[in-house]
């Protein structure tokens, strides 16, 4: 019976681990569709601002409550799942408790683990409470739709249940221990562990047979890893991939001042040309001109325009609405919603990675991420304040995208309101936005 215990843990753990390494490579090709970026450079400034960020999550704490419980709920989640380790150890080669002869450092390990799995359901609770009982506006918004929604609270149930199985796993194994029972109690006659929380839970098992208390900590011990298994997949689908993504997104995140925008290196030569009175522009193009040559477009109108730091961006947006929450222009009811900027690109990036998975290579399938998904009117309502990329809690630059897909419609479809192609055709005509003739721009001292 071991034995067939051992082989169906093994099968398991295969299957969950495969499809999670397959979901990765997907995840990691659709991210290489997009341009390649160079952002290698200083690696030390890179770190330091992750461990800040990322680990130490220094902008979530800018908000206290939520900030505060978010962290408890975060590495308590990671911390217990340490025990993840020994599961699988106990699980392959048919052991229990296989690290319990380090004795003191041990019970120590458990009786911590219980404290922050008990800390951490009672996070959730909250985080549930204020998701659907108090409705934080910024939850509420027009694209937290069905999906959005059910996503966040199917992770809390997750958590919830996953904690719960651990809490009944140990109070059912410190049970067993108690009572002798085989393969559960030590030699030694001490108890393996320390269960400060779980131990509140021993009443219920008073009385219980030997065999169903058995059931009881094998069903709670199976249900847990196999929970897990199913919450690493799940994370592909989720909002909650950012508990893998956060680390590396901080780390490729823009170094410079956000307020400094991309120049396409094309057009800045051209200008360069036109202001150099000594330039030849008749002059033959050099060697490494001719390998950049002139982009094949300008600006973006899908995904496959944006560089990999964008699409990775959008794969770790957590939809937590802190950046639409501070955008003055969603603020004033305009349609602009940072938060559907990253969720729209994730969307058509996961409908361009279908494409492939179902054609072997993308097939053109009549649609774009503009306009099929994100409209003009959301690009032009921004003010490109930055308040986003500010108020992001892992590094995430919606203005960036933003401003790629305003690039492309003036640059490649002249496509721009009316009142910005008016004054842009003042400043070419008048070297101002006003439709004043430059002669008459002092008229109105002459009238004091």
């Amino acid at each position: 019976m071991q034995i067939i215990a051992q082989i169906a843990f093994i099968l398991a753990f295969i299957v969950g681990i495969g499809i999670f390494v397959r979901n990765v490579r997907r995840m990691i090709r659709n991210i290489n569709l997009g341009r390649e970026i160079d952002r290698n450079d200083n690696p030390a400034e890179r770190w330091k601002k992750m461990a800040k960020i990322a680990l130490g999550q220094y902008k979530m704490v800018r908000r206290p409550v939520s900030g505060i419980v978010h962290i408890i709920v975060y590495l308590g989640f990671i911390i217990i799942n340490i025990e993840v380790l020994e599961i699988i150890i106990d699980g392959i080669f048919g052991t229990h408790r296989i690290f319990a002869f380090a004795g003191i450092t041990y019970n120590f390990l458990i009786g911590a683990f219980e404290i922050l799995a008990f800390l951490v359901l009672i996070g959730v609770i909250i985080f549930w409470v204020r998701r659907n009982v108090l409705h934080v506006y910024r939850f509420m918004a027009r694209e937290m739709t069905s999906w959005p929604k059910n996503d966040a609270n199917y992770i809390l149930y997750f958590e919830m249940v996953l904690m719960l199985l651990f809490l009944v796993m140990n109070a059912a194994d410190h049970q067993l221990q108690l009572t002798g029972a085989e393969h559960y109690a030590m030699a030694s006659g001490e108890i393996a562990g320390s269960f400060p929380i779980s131990s509140f839970l021993l009443p219920l098992f008073e009385g219980m047979e030997t065999s169903t208390l058995i059931i009881i900590e094998r069903a709670a011990w199976w249900l847990h890893i196999i929970g897990i298994l199913i919450f690493l997949n799940y994370l592909y689908y989720s909002k909650h991939l950012h508990i893998l993504l956060a680390f590396p997104n901080v780390y490729f995140s823009k170094l410079r001042p956000k307020g400094e925008f991309d120049n396409i290196d094309a057009v800045t030569k051209e200008v360069q040309l036109m202001m150099d009175p000594d330039a030849d522009p008749f002059a033959a193009p050099t060697e490494t001109e001719e390998e950049e040559g002139e982009p094949e477009k300008f600006g973006a109108s899908d995904v496959f325009d944006l560089n990999r730091v964008q699409l990775l961006n959008a794969y770790t947006c957590t939809e937590c609405g802190r950046c639409t929450s501070e955008c003055p222009a969603n603020n004033t009811g305009k349609l602009l919603s940072p938060r559907k900027i990253m969720m729209d690109t994730r969307d058509r990036l996961e409908e361009v990675g279908e494409n492939i998975n179902k054609n072997g290579s993308f097939q053109d399938d009549g649609k774009q991420l503009l306009d099929d998904y994100i409209l003009r009117e959301e690009l032009w309502a921004c003010t490109t304040c930055n308040m986003c990329v500010e108020a992001c809690p892992v590094g995430i630059d919606p203005l960036s995208i933003i401003m790629e897909m305003r690039r492309y419609l003036m640059m490649e479809q002249s496509a721009g309101p009316a009142d910005l192609n008016n004054a842009l055709s003042n400043i070419e005509n008048n070297g101002a936005p006003w439709p004043y003739n430059q002669m008459d721009r002092l008229n109105w001292a002459n009238e004091n």
